[in-house]
């Protein structure tokens, strides 16, 4: 391979021998190709220097490429560590705004606002001091015809009626300059200024008193501002997060948009083939699915940190998270979904994350991440965001390329919610709710599932619901049949209470109603569809739909 006659000062050209390129590549810790290893003579040497050229340009192609796959792996673990990163309360405290005043041009320049004011000259400023009192029993009149003091308040007064024409003079001046005018006009934008932070403040307030009282716009733009402030450390990372508020179980809905699956790099790098081409070097499916989780569980917390550090009155009872990866010409797949209340919520702050170091990123197990790492972390099922998520009893996808979804806690539908749409979580609070103010206290949930809860509690003798009562509600369209009453009944007994209450969003059948109301089973109460949503108009004035 010849270089042109301007690589040398005498003009002469430079070639590039095989040896060379065999060192390059050994450098690079390539495998050196059979057809870059030194010919011998009879080879020719055009031959020698083509093969040579075309191994020169796959290397430094496969070294590019490589180079390529790295910073999108370095550009992931910077992602990883910063949607890990504490969000900022957003509550109405941090939103309020003050008002300072802004002095004038002109003050700045003339040293302070006293400068630039130049107010009239007053006389008390030049009155000379009145001569000292030598003897008390003499009159006042008498000191005043003292010959220097008159001589010096004459000075004064005369010293006095120059400052009143200089400033005079210095007024017109500034009135013909527009100096005036320029000084109005700043006074006018800053009473503007204090009197826009006056009335955002007061709309401010206004919002916040919405928001204590429950209602859904205040609550769902709250929420909503929160989550675009925390979304502010991952710019070059769009999450959007869409919030509803359901007053009848007090739970937030988020719809949160998880990130483009292919933000996680598909390969290792490149290496260079024997026969000189460049071929790619997968990864291993599980470690990029696990790459995408640790991803969307960092974003999923993130949003419900938000959630909880806004809600500093305690408006909520519950969030429900549901992770939507929404794709070009396909239904969007549910990938993770959170039911938490507000305890758990306080569960989804993650640990400082250590920087990475200067070889690349950090391992969960320490490690610096290098090329023999397989993935951003050894260990997924160690990941600290991974295991908070699943500690809050959320579901997750464990392909997300697999095209697989997970059912959402909970859905939004219309503003009347169905139970259907309810979480687990939401529908144990409306129960308990309903109950509550029906008189029954002392709740003790002893199983609890997507379709419903058991539960003991009990009424004060002056409530609705006296005695010690075992409560078995669920949800669903099916029938409950008389199978379900009689277990009920067994659980009475089992448990020494006085009455048992089978609560259903459906219907009872025939034969479980004739059950019901026959000989034995006077202590056990039956609420259908129609009764539970009686009982959330009555007792929370909101309508529900069974």
């Amino acid at each position: 391979m010849q270089y042109s006659a301007e690589d040398r000062p005498d003009g002469s050209a430079t070639v590039l021998q095989p040896g060379f390129l065999a060192s390059v590549f050994r450098d690079l810790g390539a495998e050196l190709p059979e057809q870059v290893r030194p010919r011998h003579d009879d080879d020719g040497p055009a031959g020698q220097e083509e093969d040579v050229a075309a191994h020169g340009r796959a290397a430094a192609l496969t070294h590019h490429r490589t180079l390529t796959v790295r910073a999108a792996h370095e550009h992931l673990a910077d992602l990883l560590r910063r949607a890990a990163l504490p969000v900022s309360a957003m509550d109405f405290e941090s939103q309020l705004r003050s008002y300072e005043p802004r002095p004038f041009p002109a003050d700045t320049d003339a040293g302070g606002p006293e400068a630039a004011e130049d107010a009239e000259p007053r006389w008390a400023d030049f009155a000379p001091p009145e001569p000292p009192v030598a003897d008390p029993d003499r009159p006042a009149s008498h000191r005043l015809l003292d010959s220097g003091y008159q001589r010096e308040l004459a000075q004064a007064r005369l010293t006095h009626q120059r400052a009143v024409r200089e400033w005079r003079t210095r007024r017109a001046e500034a009135a013909d300059s527009g100096a005036l005018q320029a000084r109005a006009a700043h006074e006018q934008a800053e009473r503007s200024r204090a009197r826009a932070v006056a009335e955002y403040n007061e709309s401010l307030e206004e919002c916040r008193r919405a928001y204590r009282q429950a209602e859904p716009a205040a609550v769902e733009s709250l929420l909503e501002r929160a989550l675009a402030a925390a979304e502010g450390s991952t710019r070059d990372l769009p999450a959007p997060c869409r919030a509803l508020f359901r007053p009848l179980t007090r739970t937030a809905v988020l719809d949160l948009d998880l990130p483009s699956l292919d933000l996680v790099p598909a390969l290792e790098g490149y290496r260079l083939g024997p026969d000189g081409t460049v071929d790619p070097v997968p990864r291993p499916q599980a470690d990029r699915a696990s790459d995408y989780l640790r991803l969307a569980a960092r974003v999923a917390l993130r949003a419900l940190q938000a959630a909880d550090a806004v809600d500093t009155d305690e408006v909520l009872a519950g969030v429900v998270l549901n992770g939507w990866l929404r794709r070009p010409g396909a239904d969007p797949l549910c990938l993770l979904s959170v039911d938490a209340d507000r305890d758990a919520l306080a569960r989804t702050r993650l640990l400082p994350a250590e920087p990475p170091g200067p070889g690349g990123p950090v391992a969960a197990d320490g490690t610096d991440g290098g090329e023999g790492e397989r993935g951003i972390y050894a260990d997924a099922e160690h990941d600290e965001a991974l295991v908070r998520l699943r500690g809050l009893q959320a579901v997750v996808a464990p392909d997300p390329y697999a095209g697989d979804a997970v059912e959402p806690c909970g859905t939004v539908g219309a503003a009347v919610p169905a139970t259907g749409e309810l979480s687990p979580n939401e529908f144990a609070h409306l129960v308990r709710t309903l109950l509550t103010a029906g008189g029954l206290a002392g709740w003790s949930v002893r199983l609890r599932g997507a379709a419903g809860l058991v539960a003991t509690a009990e009424g004060g003798p002056d409530s609705a619901l006296p005695g010690r009562w075992v409560v078995w509600a669920s949800r669903g369209s099916a029938p409950v049949g008389a199978e379900e009453v009689r277990t009920l009944a067994e659980a009475v007994r089992e448990e020494g209470v006085e009455r048992g209450l089978r609560l259903t969003t459906g219907r009872f059948a025939d034969e479980a109603l004739d059950l019901a109301a026959g000989d034995g089973f006077g202590r056990i109460q039956l609420v259908d569809g129609a009764g539970v949503q009686e009982l959330a108009l009555t007792h929370l004035g909101l309508p529900l739909t069974a």
